[in-house]
């Protein structure tokens, strides 16, 4: 199936977004006031997300956003590009795999696509799993190299 600006739908026509591919999202920076509050809150202080010194000396040559917040980044996007509407709750229901392929250098920003990757009937519902690729903006505006996060995130739609 082709892929398209966005994959918005109602609750009965689910199934029909099977194989529906659809992105990219719009690009949305990380700065390092985030990776900061997010190292902050999370315990996650590892030097090469909040030390210029010395993540200039990692093999990344600066900072990075640590992978969980990229991949926490997932609802905004999501909000632009996937919809299912007529729902009674919307729940994340998990991960089957996440990867983290390539950084994320601090005040880059980054963008999602993805593909409806399976859809399961649940009686009062569907289970949808969407298949997710975070791209990083490269200076010439497209993505840069390996996907940031590569992901298949688990939604259960309620009717």
């Amino acid at each position: 199936m082709a892929a398209t600006a966005h994959a918005f739908t109602t609750i009965d026509q689910v199934p029909s977004l099977l194989g529906t591919e659809f992105g990219p999202s719009s690009w949305r920076p990380i700065p390092q006031e985030d990776i900061d509050a997010y190292a902050q809150i999370s315990g996650d202080d590892n030097p090469i997300h909040v030390d210029a010194e010395k993540a200039a000396a990692s093999p990344y040559g600066t900072r990075i956003a640590h992978g969980m917040l990229t991949l926490s980044m997932v609802v905004p996007h999501l909000r632009e590009i996937y919809k299912v509407e007529g729902t009674t709750t919307g729940i994340v229901y998990g991960f089957n795999k996440i990867r983290f392929p390539n950084a994320v250098p601090s005040g880059s920003a980054i963008r999602v696509r993805g593909k409806v990757a399976e859809v399961e009937d649940l009686g009062n519902g569907h289970q949808v799993t969407l298949a997710l690729t975070f791209e990083v903006q490269g200076p010439d505006g497209e993505p840069a190299g390996k996907p940031a996060v590569v992901a298949e995130l688990v939604l259960r739609h309620y009717s």
